[in-house]
C-alpha cells in the first residue's frame, strides 16, 4: 500500500540573532522528498501557517556562497516546476487530518529554531502524530520541536527515548564559517539539560540517524536521507 507522509517545513521568519530570511534547509526537503517519493510514497509538503516557504540562504546551491554548491539533488529540485509549485502554497496545519498520512517528518533550517520551538500548533501535530501510532520523525534543526513537545499525560515525547539533532560541534563550524552567531540556542546543549532521555550525536557533519520504535531523528542534512529510509522501514515494519 502507498504511504502518505506529511513534510512538515519551517513558515518563512526573520533570525532574531542575524536579520537574515530563514526557513528550511534545501537538503532536508530534497533529499528526504527523493527517499519517499522513490519508494513509491504520497508526499505532503505543509507549514504551519500555510503558504508560500523559502529556504535558508546557504543551503541554495545557487547562492553566492558556494557553501552548498555540491548539493546537485537540491539543485535537480530546484529545475523542476512541477516540484517548485508544491512549495508555493503549502497547506497549513490547521487545515490538515492526522488521519490522513502515515507518518510526518519535520524538515529543519535555521526556520524551525524560531517558528516551531514555541509553536503549540506544531508540538500538538507532533504528539498527535505520535499518540495516533503513526511513525513521527524529525531531522536537524527541526528536531528542536522534541525539546518541548509534550504528549496528553504531561510528559515530554522523547522521555525514555534516543534521538538526535544537531550538534554542537556543527554549530561550532557553522559559526566559524559565517564568522558569527546564528542560533538563539543549541539543541544539544538544550536536550542534554533534559532529565530521563538520551541524545547522541555522531561524527559532525557525518550521516547518523536513530529510529526507536515510531521516533525518527536525524542529526543533520547530511542524514536527511538516511532518516526518510528509516521512515520507510518502520512504516514496513
Amino acid at each position: 500500500m502507498t504511504k502518505r507522509i506529511l513534510m512538515l517545513a519551517s513558515s518563512p521568519a526573520t533570525s532574531p540573532v542575524t536579520g537574515w530570511p530563514i526557513g528550511f534547509w534545501w537538503a532536508e526537503l530534497s533529499h528526504a522528498y527523493e527517499v519517499f517519493k522513490e519508494a513509491g510514497d504520497d508526499v505532503t509538503i505543509a507549514s504551519p501557517d500555510g503558504g508560500e516557504i523559502q529556504a535558508d540562504g546557504y543551503s541554495d546551491p545557487e547562492e553566492e556562497s558556494g557553501y552548498s554548491v555540491e548539493d546537485t539533488i537540491s539543485l535537480a529540485f530546484k529545475q523542476d516546476p512541477e516540484k517548485m509549485a508544491l512549495l508555493t502554497d503549502t497547506p497549513a496545519l490547521a487545515d490538515l487530518n492526522v488521519a490522513d498520512f502515515d507518518a510526518i517528518f519535520v524538515v529543519g533550517g535555521q526556520g524551525p529554531m524560531v517558528t516551531m520551538v514555541d509553536d503549540a500548533k506544531t508540538h500538538k501535530a507532533v504528539a498527535d502524530f505520535y499518540e495516533a501510532s503513526k511513525v513521527t520523525a524529525a531531522v536537524c534543526h527541526g528536531t528542536c520541536v522534541l525539546l518541548k513537545t509534550k504528549l496528553s499525560d504531561g510528559e515530554l515525547l522523547v522521555k525514555g527515548k534516543r534521538w538526535t539533532g544537531f550538534a554542537n560541534s556543527e554549530e561550532e563550524y557553522a559559526e566559524n564559517a559565517v564568522g558569527m552567531k546564528i542560533q538563539p540556542f543549541w539543541i544539544e546543549t538544550e536536550a542534554r539539560k533534559l532529565e530521563d532521555t538520551t541524545f547522541e550525536v555522531g561524527g559532525p557533519l557525518e550521516e547518523f540517524a536513530i529510529r526507536g520504535g515510531l521516533l525518527v531523528t536525524g542529526q543533520q542534512q547530511v542524514s536527511a536521507a538516511a532518516a526518510a529510509r528509516e521512515v520507510n522501514a518502520a512504516l514496513a515494519s
